[in-house]
């Protein structure tokens, strides 16, 4: 999936650009790398940069984990004489939430790499003029003022990056802000709480200009799509588009878990192009919701939710968080089971709870002096970063795997296929992602959003407190991971599509049902709302307003 950040910021350097405000003897050129599919080469773009007599380079979106990578790469450049800006959720975040300059921005400083916090579309252009007139400043602060979205310039990123993506997707976000206050966050203390949209013509004006070039599939980056003041405008015009003018359009949103609540939200979706929703479900225990001030998540309206979605043939993702305090290696199994059992999710998304930086629960802990791992790389959401009042951290990453291997079960995946062919979803296209799933946690063992098909390892880029591996050992080490993972993908492969050759064959195939996918007035009888005594509080709350009634 391509980084919006990257093509947020392209964006705007081309209207730089096109707008010459260097002035009119002056070029600017804008080249877009993304490293999670490209290799980097420092002492190339310095070439270029060096032979043109100016120029910087910009790490655009650096999240916490990815920020020690961006410093080993800076400090290349910087060796090279070339001018710096690290900007991203890393460094907005931290100056945000925390007081001073933590060490490791202190020593970005040190280095004379600037630090970008905030929004680039009122300062871009002050930073490019500095680049130019070698006046850089050491931090450029933006946090204060949140910009006005409409009729900005829209986020864009040139072919050649967007082939090295899945699917010949882009992204684009609609607006920014979220009005919710989940503790574990750092969207709502960077881009702020207030809802700020881009105009229902800026969306067509991004989907047509993207599907003149064959790209017909857009991931929406907006966190919480259905909190979007605009939604409903922005929907009709997608509508229009694809009913009135015919265009192929594929949406991927997200969404939160009252959305169906909202009048023909849902049913706008679907016609809109919606085919795929991710919803932070984070967990079906409500105690573990209300101590991360995820208050908006009702357990007692996910099964209304989820159906109705499946009403509209979307493919369901959902987010679940390990490591709630009251979280042991046996609720979690427990729960997963029911939501197997119980509720018509797709894709279950593990994500372990990490006090991100730029977060409520990172600025508590590191206010009352708990101790968090100092090793940024770790802060990617898979690795355990602190202690858990009931698991060792070792155990709190063993119940985090052992996750993924509860649900991605051979039996499971026949499942959701038999759901899919009954809510009638693409059973390809199924078989496709439940691979990558599969095969990304349980053969890559890395997290499905962080990978693709193929990882190509360069044996000389490593840490540099880690020793380059010679030559004589890596390859043949490499060779044998190849194939050993090409098996086994290709076993799975070859059980999943026999799955999907019988479900084709099969004229009862749409008549399938189960638990998850059939409406009850008994919902109070289901495991999830019996487990605990918050569940069971959440399913008599639910069923007072119907015996009421009745």
């Amino acid at each position: 999936m391509p980084s919006n950040s990257l093509a947020a910021l392209y964006g705007l350097a081309m209207d730089c650009a096109s707008r010459q405000v260097l002035g009119t003897d002056t070029e600017i050129i804008v080249d877009a790398y993304d490293e999670t599919n490209t290799r980097i080469w420092p002492d190339r773009i310095a070439r270029d940069i060096t032979a043109a007599g100016a120029g910087l380079v910009g790490f655009v979106g650096v999240q916490s984990n990815q920020f020690p990578r961006a410093m080993d790469l800076a400090r290349r450049f910087r060796a090279l004489g070339i001018g710096v800006a690290i900007g991203g959720f890393h460094v907005s975040g931290t100056l945000a939430m925390l007081p001073g300059i933590t060490p490791e921005l202190q020593e970005a400083k040190d280095l004379g790499i600037v630090l970008y916090a905030g929004e680039a579309e009122d300062g871009l252009e002050d930073l490019l003029r500095d680049a130019a007139g070698g006046t850089l400043r050491p931090v450029y602060n933006h946090m204060a003022s949140l910009p006005n979205l409409s009729g900005v310039p829209i986020p864009w990123l040139p072919a050649d990056r967007l082939v090295r993506t899945a699917g010949r997707m882009t992204t684009f976000d609609a607006g920014r802000g979220c009005p919710f206050q989940c503790s574990f966050c750092t969207i709502i203390n960077v881009q702020g709480r207030v809802s700020r949209r881009r105009t229902a013509g800026d969306v067509e004006t991004i989907v047509r200009q993207n599907a003149a070039r064959g790209v017909h599939s857009f991931f929406i980056t907006d966190d919480n799509f259905a909190r979007n003041k605009d939604w409903e405008p922005i929907f009709d015009r997608l509508i229009a588009l694809r009913e009135r003018d015919g265009l192929t359009i594929k949406l991927t949103i997200q969404v939160d878990t009252l959305c169906h609540r909202i009048p023909r939200f849902i049913e706008k979706a679907g016609r809109a192009g919606v085919v795929r929703v991710f919803i932070g479900l984070e967990s079906i225990n409500p105690d573990s919701l209300l101590a991360a001030k995820k208050k908006q998540n009702r357990i007692a309206e996910y099964r209304d939710m989820l159906l109705a979605w499946k009403g509209i043939r979307a493919v369901i993702w959902a987010g679940y968080i390990i490591g709630f305090p009251a979280d042991t290696p046996e609720t979690v199994a427990r729960d997963i089971r029911i939501i197997q059992n119980e509720l018509p999710i797709d894709f279950l998304e593990f994500f372990v709870l990490t006090p991100l930086p730029g977060s409520e629960d990172h600025q508590k802990l590191a206010a009352a002096g708990v101790a968090m791992d100092a090793d940024l790389n770790r802060y990617d959401t898979f690795h355990v970063v602190t202690d858990h009042p009931l698991m060792t951290r070792a155990a709190w990453e063993r119940t985090y795997w052992d996750a993924w291997r509860a649900y991605y079960t051979f039996g499971h995946m026949r499942t959701v296929l038999y759901r899919a062919a009954a809510t009638r979803i693409s059973l390809g296209k199924m078989v496709n992602m439940l691979l990558s799933f599969w095969s990304l946690s349980l053969v890559e063992h890395t997290h499905p959003l962080e990978g693709g098909y193929l990882r190509r390892r360069v044996r000389t880029e490593r840490r540099p407190e880690l020793p380059i591996v010679p030559a004589w050992r890596f390859w043949p080490v490499a060779a044998a991971g190849l194939l050993v993972k090409h098996v086994r993908m290709g076993t799975m492969a070859a059980r999943l599509l026999l799955v999907r050759h019988r479900l084709k064959r099969d004229p009862a195939a749409g008549a399938y049902r189960d638990l998850a996918l059939t409406p009850t007035g008994n919902d109070g009888a289901l495991a999830m709302f019996t487990s605990t005594e918050a569940a069971r509080r959440a399913a008599r709350a639910k069923l007072r307003p119907l015996a009421a009634a009745r």
